[in-house]
């Protein structure tokens, strides 16, 4: 325990630069999960940029954690799911994440009747969507192509999440409400270059906190929790960029 608090006050600084840094990156990926301190709920957050990865643990989940981990003025654009608490950011510069979209639509489908005829339409549409991203990956296809591409997937998407949104079955009809109300999130992957349609970039290595979490149940004091978000940005950062540990 002493030798942790030594490598938790020796990563202090270098874990603080490193925040700084991904608040000025383009494009930021975030996400959370639930981290036990001592006897309260507290949550392990991510922020995840090409180079840099920073972990934190904060004693909430809501609007005023998000706004600390995309940081004050950040200009770029983050990628989150579709969870409430990033709904303050400007909807141009956030992208929803489509691996949940498309869970969302598989619920929507397994409801039977209308619901599934609209979810099986939307799910037809989100297997285009990563078609066309993939052939844009592998460079088969530009992106003015892409973006062309992708009009006919848009208009067909919102007429089906609009029928969802009128429909009789009452969770489909709220999610699609959502969706509707943040539309302009869903293609900003579309829009802008440098922007993924998933968060998968936030949730691989989220997974490393989990398992922690998992083998230790979380952490018994504020000094620890410090220790393991300042360990775990170090040494996720350091493998990003290739670098010995």
């Amino acid at each position: 325990a002493a030798i942790q608090q030594q490598v938790s006050q020796a990563l202090e600084q270098p874990v603080e630069t490193a925040r700084r840094y991904v608040h000025q990156q383009p494009v930021n990926h975030l996400d959370e999960t639930g981290w036990p301190e001592g006897d309260e709920d507290h949550w392990m957050w991510i922020s995840v940029t090409p180079e840099v990865t920073v972990f934190r643990i904060q004693r909430g989940r809501g609007q005023a954690e998000a706004r600390e981990m995309i940081g004050k003025g950040f200009t770029g654009i983050v990628s989150t799911d579709r969870y409430a608490a990033y709904h303050w950011v400007d909807g141009y510069r956030r992208q929803m994440c489509w691996a949940h979209i498309k869970r969302d639509f598989l619920a929507i489908k397994e409801r039977g009747g209308v619901s599934a005829k609209i979810g099986e339409g939307l799910l037809e549409q989100v297997t285009e969507i990563f078609k066309g991203w993939h052939e844009l990956k592998a460079g088969s296809l530009s992106r003015e192509a892409f973006q062309q591409k992708m009009e006919p997937v848009r208009a067909r998407v919102k007429e089906l999440v609009e029928k969802g949104a009128a429909c009789d079955q009452e969770k489909t009809r709220g999610t699609c409400e959502n969706l509707l109300k943040h539309e302009v999130s869903l293609w900003t992957f579309v829009r802008e270059e440098g922007v993924e349609p998933t968060n998968n970039n936030a949730e691989r290595p989220l997974r490393r906190a989990v398992l922690w979490r998992r083998k230790s149940f979380g952490t018994q004091s504020e000094k620890v929790s410090r220790f393991v978000e300042r360990i775990m940005t170090a040494v996720t950062t350091l493998r990003q960029q290739g670098r010995d540990v």
